[in-house]
């Protein structure tokens, strides 16, 4: 059954469709797709559950919040073969997704707690005839819409401070990848979860729309593409709904001629080929200063050559199969349309370590413009695109040209370097001397199309989803005594 709703698992209305094993290229169950219909199920079942979660205390949440962490921490062992299955990441790559949707739960938590001593807080303004406080209320039922890359643990940056918040949530995990979130729904029955407050759809473009669209749903969360995120922000504009977009990226590593470049080599190849290079912060744009260019690509072509690929449930893989045949395929008329443009094939045959399986190699390509499509477009596959630079003006010059805006790394043994050019980049996240690790305890997001304002994780993770409630009291002895005009 391919809901969850109400607490437990339905049948969806809609047409059947397969889950398909990437690696085995082999369908692992068929389910009935979610329709506008089953939207409005699961938004009514939220919108029933709303008052008496919103109405708990923080603390009170986070203790179902800590239940939902310590089962999903129990589940781990199986949770991570059903996503490395569903979406072809090697296993111990899933195996950290789990330890990190546990720590995501058990941090909404105590922000929920904390919450509670945030209430009616005191606020001077200056006047003493007015005494004023602040309130956090939930924002009402929220529209969470995530993608294939990461199944559970990006749905988890969306549910675990929806839920702290006071709101209740409708899930709609990708069609794709949708079968580690509907476990979590059971997992969510199993510790007692009150039925309503999450709540699974699983389906297609037409769910998304239904649930983006949906009069009740006051606030809709989405990671994806820009031009799905274009629409989702379109279709909440006549309703006003608050939004979080986090979309996509084209991430520069830059690289200086006083790195250790052996740690370096490790971190560039892993920020690009990390998750089958299907993340939306890949590093897939490399500048390395031009004295030290060509023995960098030497160790990088090596180490690209030694990567594991294969069966993603060895534990020794590094490199499983793209989520589909459609994903594979785009990427490939990525590189192809590269070289077209212009870019030298560095490493990269195309083979395949399996007869089967969605699989395409770490591709290094060398790009002699900033115009070839691999060094703009987002490609969402393990596809390197590296260019030299000058000078350190020269490299932020290079970064900063990019319509996304999301990250960046700078390999320097220089500080006094990395903070001049911290302060340049037009981008959200930037690592030193390295790339790709991400805590929940800071926020997710960055400028230009690879999102709004608004961020996934931190303290701003829960902020998307409270409304604000100024208190005002008129404390003065006297009248108002606007009206009186007979004292003029």
């Amino acid at each position: 059954m391919a809901q969850f709703i109400g607490g437990r698992r339905v049948e969806g209305s809609g047409p059947e469709m397969q889950i398909l094993d990437p690696f085995h290229e082999e369908t692992i169950c068929t389910l009935r797709e979610g329709t506008a219909e089953d939207v409005d199920r699961a938004v009514a079942a939220a919108t029933a559950a709303l008052e008496e979660w919103s109405a708990l205390s923080g603390a009170k949440r986070a203790e179902f919040l800590v239940k939902i962490a310590d089962a999903v921490a129990e589940a781990k062992p199986e949770l991570s073969k059903i996503e490395t299955k569903n979406c072809g990441k090697p296993f111990p790559e899933s195996e950290w997704d789990m330890d990190d949707v546990v720590a995501c739960f058990k941090y909404y938590a105590k922000l929920a707690t904390e919450l509670d001593d945030k209430q009616n807080t005191p606020v001077d303004v200056d006047s003493a005839d007015y005494k004023c406080s602040l309130r956090y209320e939930a924002a009402g039922v929220a529209g969470l819409i995530v993608p294939f890359n990461y199944p559970l643990l990006m749905a988890v940056w969306k549910v675990a401070p929806a839920l702290a918040a006071g709101c209740t949530a409708v899930l709609k995990p990708s069609e794709l990848t949708p079968l580690t979130a509907l476990e979590l729904g059971e997992i969510c029955a199993k510790v007692g979860l009150p039925a309503g407050v999450l709540n699974v759809v699983v389906g297609g473009p037409e769910t998304g729309k239904a649930l983006v669209e949906h009069p009740d749903v006051a606030v809709v969360s989405f990671t994806g593409s820009v031009p799905t995120g274009v629409k989702v922000a379109q279709a909440s504009a006549p309703l006003v709904k608050g939004l979080g977009l986090e979309l996509g990226g084209k991430s520069t590593s830059i690289v200086f001629a006083d790195s250790d470049m052996k740690k370096a080599v490790e971190w560039v190849a892993f920020g690009c080929f990390w998750t089958n290079g299907q993340i939306c912060s890949s590093t897939s744009r490399l500048i390395v200063e031009e004295s030290a260019l060509e023995g960098f690509l030497d160790q990088l072509i090596k180490l690209a050559k030694d990567i594991k690929m294969g069966d993603p449930m060895d534990n020794d893989c590094r490199l499983g199969p793209l989520v589909s045949a459609a994903q594979r395929d785009k990427v490939l008329n990525f590189i192809q349309k590269g070289i077209a443009d212009g870019a030298e094939l560095l490493y990269g045959s195309g083979k395949k370590p399996t007869e089967k399986g969605f699989f395409v190699e770490p591709t290094v390509l060398r790009v002699n413009s900033d115009r070839n499509t691999v060094w703009n477009e987002e490609i969402f596959g393990p596809v390197l695109s590296v260019m030299s630079f000058k000078s350190e003006e020269d490299a932020i010059r290079i970064a900063n040209k990019s319509k996304y805006g999301l990250a960046a790394a700078v390999f320097t043994a220089d500080v006094s370097r990395f903070a001049r050019i911290n302060n340049k980049l037009k981008v959200g996240i930037v690592w030193n001397n390295c790339s790709q690790p991400c805590f929940c305890q800071l926020p997710w997001g960055g400028p230009k199309l690879s999102g709004n304002t608004t961020r996934d994780l931190g303290e701003f993770g829960l902020k998307k989803f409270l409304e604000p409630k100024q208190i005002v009291h008129y404390v003065a002895e006297g009248a108002l005594d606007w009206y009186n005009t007979s004292s003029l």
